[in-house]
C-alpha cells in the first residue's frame, strides 16, 4: 500500500464535478460500480492507491449491505490511502443491486474518509447520509440536470445557509410516507402511549464504520417518532463524536433502542429501561415498526430490560436480529477474540524457543531463566539462554488463555464488572485442571452471576460500589465456589477425557476429524464456525501433546486453502472472475500463504453458492491429508512463516498443495458449468426482450 499524501495547502472540497458520472453505466455488479467510483476518486488525486480505497469499500461492503429502500446505495470506507474526505456520485442506468429490500440502487455515493479523518469531515459527511433519508433532496439528486447541479444540492446540505424557513415545505411533506413500513403510520400512538402526554424515547445507533448508517438511523428515528407523536432523542456513537444524553433525558424516558451493529458504549446508563434492539439497518428500513416497539414496551411490565450494565434480554417482537441464539454467539465469540492475541504473541514466542534452542528446552526453560543471564550463560550458549527466555515469555503469555477467554465471556454479558468475576473462574478452571471447557463454563456463570447481582436493588449510597465493589466480590464469589466445589472435578475429567480420546486417534478416526475440521475452517472465513475450529486447536496447545499439535496443523493449513484456491483459480481463469475480483486474487497469496482466511471473502460474499462448497472440499482434503501424514504445528499462527514449528513440513506443503489445487478446480468448474438463479433468469429477460 502506498503511503498517503500528507496536504500542506488547500483542503480540496469534498465533492467536485469530476467526481461525478450522471445516467450512464458503470458495471452490472455493486463490485464493478465501487470499482468504477474509486477510479474516480483516482483520477481526481483523492486517493494515492485505488485498490487499497476500493479493497476498503468492498470490505465494509461484506459486512452488511449498503443499499437503501428507495433506489439508493452509500458504499463506504475510511482507509490510510485517502488523501481528503471525499464523495464519489454515480446516477446509474441501468441500475444495480446493492442489496436493499426494495431492490435495486439508481444513485450511489461512495463516501470516502481518512483513516485519520478529523470531527470536522466526519460531521460533513454524516450530514450527507442524514440528508439521504429525506425524500426532496433524493428526487432533487434524481432530477438534477448536470454535475454542477449535483455539487450545489450536496454542498447546500453539507454546508447550509442560514435561513428562516424549513428545508422541507407543507406540499413535499407527505413523501416521508414512501420510507415508513405499511402499518405504521395507523399503529403507534393510540394502543402504545397514555392520552394526552407526549411520550419521550431514548435510542442509541451505532455501525462498525460510524460514517453513514449511523446517523441515517438516527434520523430516521427521529422522523418515525415525529409520525407516531412521540419525541426521540438519539445518541449517534459515530466516527464525528457524539453527545451524551443528559441522565434527566434518559430518566424521562419510557424506552431505550439499541440499533447497533457494535457494543453500546456506556449501556449502564440505562439500566432498568424498556428496550428493543435490532442491527442498525433495521432503524433505517423500519424505523416505525421499531418506535410502535419501543412504545410497547413501555407499558408492559414483562418487556426486556436493560439490567445492571448490560442488555439482559434482547429478544423482542417484530423482526429484531438480536434473539437470545444470537447474542449467546456474540458473547462466545467476544471470549475468543480477546482470547486469541494472548495464543497469538505466546504460541509465536514458544515456537522461537523451540527454534532457537530445541523442543527440550520445555524441561529447562524455567530454571535456565533465572539461574543465567547474558553475562553468565548456561551450557549450551547464546542461542541456548535466548530461547529458553522466549519460550518462558511464551508460557507466560499462553497461561493466560483460559482466563482470558472467561474473563472476556463475562464482559461480553455483563460489562466492565464482570471481568474480575471472568478472570477469576478463568484462573479456577486452570489450578483446578478444567481447561479451555472449564474457562468457557466458568465464563457464562460468571458473567449472568454479575448481571443478576446488578439487578440487585440497592440503596443510592450503594449504588456506586455496585461496580467496583459489590459485583466483582460477590460475582466471583460465586462463581469460585461453584468452581471449585461443584464443577471443578467433572469439567477436569471431561478435559482429561478429551485429551485422552485425541490422543487415542489414529489411522481413520484421525483422518475423519481432519476432514471435520477442514470443513469448519473453510465454512465461513473466519466467522463462529470457523473461529469455533480454530479455538478448538489453539486450546490444545496448552497441552502441547502430539495430537493436539496435529489439530492445530490441520486447522491452520485448511485455512489456508481459501484465499490459495481463489488467487490459483483467478490466476488460471481470470475470465471468469470480474476485475475486481482478480485484483483480490492477486492479494489473495500473500493472505492464504499467512493464513488469513478472510482473503476469500469478497469472492465468497459475491457468489457464496459456487465459492464456499469449492472452499469446504479443500478444506476438508487438507484436514485428511494433514492427520493422516502426522504433520504437526506447535506456533498458533503465521502460515508459511512459521516453517520451522511444523513438524513433517514436506508433507505439509503436500497436503496444502492438494487441498488449493481441488479447490480451485471446483469454483473454476462451478463458473463455468454452474450459473446462479439471479444471472440465469436475467439473461432470460434479456433474451426475451431481445
Amino acid at each position: 500500500m502506498s503511503n498517503p499524501t500528507i496536504h500542506t495547502g488547500p483542503v480540496p472540497a469534498i465533492i467536485t464535478p469530476e467526481l461525478i458520472a450522471l445516467d450512464t453505466g458503470l458495471g452490472t455488479t455493486k463490485e464493478a460500480v465501487i470499482e468504477a467510483l474509486a477510479h474516480q476518486l483516482a483520477a481526481a488525486g483523492r486517493t494515492t492507491d485505488v485498490n487499497s480505497l476500493r479493497d476498503a469499500a468492498l470490505a465494509r461492503e461484506s459486512q452488511s449491505a449498503t443499499g437503501l429502500p428507495g433506489g439508493i446505495a452509500i458504499p463506504h470506507c475510511r482507509d490510510e490511502s485517502i488523501v481528503a474526505a471525499s464523495l464519489g456520485f454515480a446516477r446509474l442506468d441501468p441500475k444495480v443491486d446493492f442489496g436493499a429490500p426494495d431492490g435495486p440502487a439508481d444513485l450511489v455515493f461512495l463516501i470516502a474518509a481518512p483513516a485519520g479523518a478529523g470531527a470536522e469531515h466526519m460531521k460533513l459527511l454524516s450530514s450527507l447520509a442524514r440528508a439521504l433519508v429525506k425524500p426532496e433532496f433524493v428526487s432533487a439528486l434524481r432530477n438534477a440536470p448536470g454535475a454542477d447541479d449535483v455539487v450545489g444540492l450536496v454542498e447546500d446540505v453539507l454546508h447550509p445557509a442560514p435561513a428562516t424557513a424549513p428545508a422541507v415545505t407543507p406540499a413535499k411533506a407527505p413523501a416521508v410516507e414512501k420510507v415508513t413500513t405499511a402499518k405504521s403510520p395507523s399503529e403507534p400512538v393510540g394502543d402504545t402511549g397514555p392520552s394526552g402526554a407526549e411520550q419521550t424515547i431514548v435510542a442509541i445507533t451505532a455501525c462498525p464504520t460510524g460514517i453513514a448508517h449511523t446517523y441515517m438511523a438516527a434520523d430516521s428515528l427521529v422522523a418515525a417518532g415525529e409520525r407516531a407523536g412521540v419525541k426521540v432523542h438519539v445518541e449517534t456513537q459515530g466516527s464525528s463524536g457524539s453527545t451524551p444524553l443528559s441522565p434527566d433525558t434518559i430518566a424521562a424516558a419510557s424506552a431505550v433502542i439499541f440499533a447497533t451493529d457494535v457494543g453500546v458504549k456506556g449501556k449502564e446508563r440505562f439500566a432498568g429501561k424498556p428496550v428493543v434492539a435490532s442491527g442498525v439497518k433495521r432503524a433505517i428500513n423500519e424505523p416505525d415498526a421499531m418506535i410502535t416497539e419501543a412504545l410497547r414496551a413501555g407499558l408492559d411490565p414483562n418487556a426486556a430490560r436493560v439490567a445492571g450494565s448490560a442488555v439482559s434480554d434482547t429478544e423482542q417482537t417484530g423482526g429484531g436480529d438480536v434473539g437470545w441464539g444470537t447474542r449467546l454467539r456474540q458473547i462466545l465469540l467476544t471470549g475468543v477474540s480477546y482470547m486469541i492475541p494472548f495464543v497469538a504473541a505466546g504460541g509465536l514466542l514458544i515456537a522461537l524457543g523451540f527454534l532457537f534452542a530445541g523442543y527440550e528446552i520445555a524441561d529447562t526453560a524455567s530454571k535456565i531463566t533465572l539461574d543465567n543471564s547474558l553475562t553468565s550463560l548456561p551450557d549450551g550458549g547464546l542461542m541456548t539462554y535466548l530461547g529458553a527466555v522466549l519460550f518462558q515469555l511464551g508460557s507466560l503469555a499462553f497461561s493466560f488463555l483460559v482466563p482470558a477467554l472467561a474473563g472476556y465471556i463475562a464482559f461480553a454479558i455483563a460489562d466492565r464488572p464482570g471481568l474480575a468475576p471472568g478472570f477469576t473462574a478463568g484462573a479456577v478452571a486452570v489450578f483446578v485442571g478444567a481447561g479451555f471447557i472449564g474457562g468457557l463454563i466458568g465464563g457464562l456463570i460468571a458473567g449472568f452471576a454479575a448481571l443478576y447481582i446488578g439487578r440487585i436493588g440497592v440503596p443510592q449510597w450503594a449504588r456506586g460500589l455496585m461496580p467496583v465493589v459489590i459485583i466483582p466480590l460477590f460475582a466471583s464469589l460465586v462463581v469460585g465456589l461453584l468452581m471449585f466445589i461443584v464443577l471443578g472435578k467433572p469439567l477436569a475429567a471431561l478435559t482429561d477425557g478429551l485429551t485422552d480420546w485425541l490422543n487415542g486417534l489414529s489411522g481413520s478416526s484421525a483422518v475423519v476429524l481432519g476432514v471435520i475440521l477442514g470443513l469448519m475452517m473453510c465454512f465461513d472465513l473466519g466467522g463462529p464456525v470457523n473461529k469455533a475450529a480454530y479455538a478448538f486447536a489453539v486450546a490444545g496447545l496448552s497441552v502441547t501433546d502430539h495430537a493436539s499439535l496435529q489439530i492445530m496443523a490441520a486447522v491452520m493449513a485448511a485455512g489456508m486453502v481459501p484465499p490459495l484456491a481463489m488467487a490459483l483459480a483467478s490466476t488460471v481463469r481470470p475470465g471468469l472472475f470480474t476485475p475486481a475480483e482478480r485484483e483480490n486474487g492477486k492479494a489473495a497469496w500473500l493472505l492464504g500463504a499467512s493464513f488469513i482466511s478472510e482473503g476469500a471473502i469478497p469472492f465468497a460474499a459475491a457468489d457464496p453458492f459456487r465459492v464456499i462448497p469449492s472452499m469446504m472440499a479443500g478444506g476438508a482434503v487438507t484436514g485428511a491429508l494433514i492427520m493422516a501424514t502426522d504433520v504437526t504445528l506447535s506456533a498458533p499462527h503465521g502460515g508459511i512463516f512459521v516453517s520451522f514449528a511444523i513438524g513433517g513440513l514436506l508433507w505439509f506443503f503436500v497436503a496444502l498443495a492438494a487441498g488449493t489445487i481441488i479447490s480451485a478446480a471446483c469454483v473454476v468448474t462451478a463458473k463455468q458449468f454452474i450459473r446462479p438463479r439471479k444471472v440465469a433468469d436475467t439473461e432470460a429477460k434479456v433474451l426475451t426482450a431481445a
